[in-house]
């Protein structure tokens, strides 16, 4: 398998992880979705990443999709995500959390990059950091529950916590959270960084941003 783009992308990088936990070999091809635009293309017409290229020469893309691909080629004891019932509901919502609250900080961060500073709109820039950090301090009242339990959902690392911890990662980051205002979510942050498929895979993000 191939993995294309970034690891400073929290899409990429749980990708990344999750080949990773699983025990699955891939080359990683670190390009960049600003100056290897077009050769991203190729796989994905849409420019973006992460894509996955698979032994077969398929181009899968996007990361949800991606991850569960993953799911299905390891089968469903080795599977990051439950299969059904309210464990996937519970892990699906604290991944729509993160990816969310990610792709908010990003809209942010292209604000700051792409356009210039007498262009920028502010209302629409307040309106992204209030849902991030909505989205983000929903994910910090729900690590507290686990005063019992190691993860997020119990025993077990799920994709709950590999999204959520990259998620947390990119978007502290990027914007220098102060370290009281997330404490539990820096708590899961520095447990994982210690494991090998998330220091492997672990890249700073700094971005130009105010």
């Amino acid at each position: 398998m191939m993995l294309i783009g970034m690891f400073d992308s929290p899409f990429v990088r749980r990708v990344a992880v999750s080949l990773k936990v699983l025990g699955l070999p891939f080359e990683h091809v670190s390009w960049s979705v600003g100056k290897d635009f077009e050769r991203i293309r190729q796989r994905n017409p849409l420019g973006r990443v992460p894509v996955l290229v698979t032994d077969d020469g398929d181009s899968s893309i996007e990361s949800a999709a991606i991850l569960d691909y993953l799911d299905e080629f390891v089968g469903a004891e080795r599977a990051l995500l439950a299969p059904c019932g309210q464990a996937r509901r519970r892990a699906l919502r604290l991944m729509a959390l993160a990816t969310g609250a990610a792709e908010k900080g990003v809209l942010q961060v292209y604000e700051g990059v792409f356009r210039p500073a007498d262009k920028r709109h502010e209302p629409w820039l307040a309106r992204c950091r209030t849902q991030m950090h909505a989205a983000v301090a929903e994910l910090e009242s729900a690590c507290p529950a686990q005063v019992e339990e190691p993860w997020l959902l119990g025993a077990k690392m799920t994709q709950a916590d590999i999204t959520v911890v990259c998620g947390f990662d990119f978007l502290n980051d990027a914007f220098k959270f102060p370290a009281a205002l997330y404490p539990a979510l820096a708590k899961l942050s520095a447990r994982c960084a210690k494991l090998p498929a998330f220091a492997a895979t672990r890249t700073s993000f700094h971005a130009p941003i105010s």
